[in-house]
């Protein structure tokens, strides 16, 4: 989905969030009281959960944040981190506050979850006898679980490539291209086949990410 859509119908799904919350119906207005000073205290985030990156989503996500699990995860699936933080930039162009992410699905339902935008689908055949016991509806509230989950759906996509490539394009811009189109398009475009206009942009913020990528991981 593209950033433009994303902006149009950010609105509309925050509507339907608050509406959602039973706490927030309107109450007969009370009579005035007189106004105390009070200081707020920031709220302390749960000790099992991480705080999202994301909460205000008006404010910039930086991937940058998550460098450490970045590495660690890539390492362990044996891919670039640069590609997975690259990719991270690609997809930082979706509001990722859990929320909202929530919400969107009465719209799209089984769109995509977390911060590396993943598909029920790719994360069930991702987790078999890695991360099992987890779930795609974790994606939201855990953004070290996306991570893995992207740098070994990478792990699989690199073990489809065919063999022999004749297309231009290098590895690591065929792995972004099947995380963004799917393995049997990647495979088509690693024989010379010519990405699609969306596919086309999806490599093109690719190389726009790359440099930016490395300086992160670095």
């Amino acid at each position: 989905m593209s950033k433009g859509w994303w902006l149009l119908v950010a609105g509309a799904v925050l509507v339907a969030a608050w509406a959602a919350r039973g706490d927030d119906s309107p109450v007969p207005e009370a009579a005035p009281r007189p106004s105390v000073s009070v200081t707020p205290q920031p709220a302390k985030p749960s000790p099992t959960q991480r705080p999202s990156p994301r909460a205000d989503w008006f404010n910039d996500y930086d991937p940058a944040e998550f460098a450490v699990p970045v590495r660690k995860y890539a390492k362990r699936a044996g891919i670039s981190s640069q590609l997975l933080m690259a990719i991270l930039y690609n997809e930082a162009y979706k509001p990722h506050d859990p929320q909202l992410e929530r919400s969107w699905q009465h719209f799209k339902e089984d769109s995509a979850f977390g911060i590396a935008n993943m598909h029920r689908a790719a994360f069930d055949d991702t987790k078999r006898g890695r991360f099992g016991k987890r779930q795609w509806e974790e994606l939201p509230d855990h953004p070290d679980l996306a991570i893995e989950a992207a740098a070994w759906h990478l792990h699989d996509l690199a073990r489809r490539l065919p063999d022999r490539r004749s297309g231009k394009f290098s590895k690591d811009e065929l792995l972004a291209l099947g995380y963004n189109t799917g393995a049997g398009n990647m495979r088509a475009f690693a024989t010379g086949a010519k990405p699609g206009a969306q596919a086309q942009s999806y490599l093109d913020n690719l190389h726009e990410n790359w440099d930016k990528a490395a300086k992160a991981v670095k």
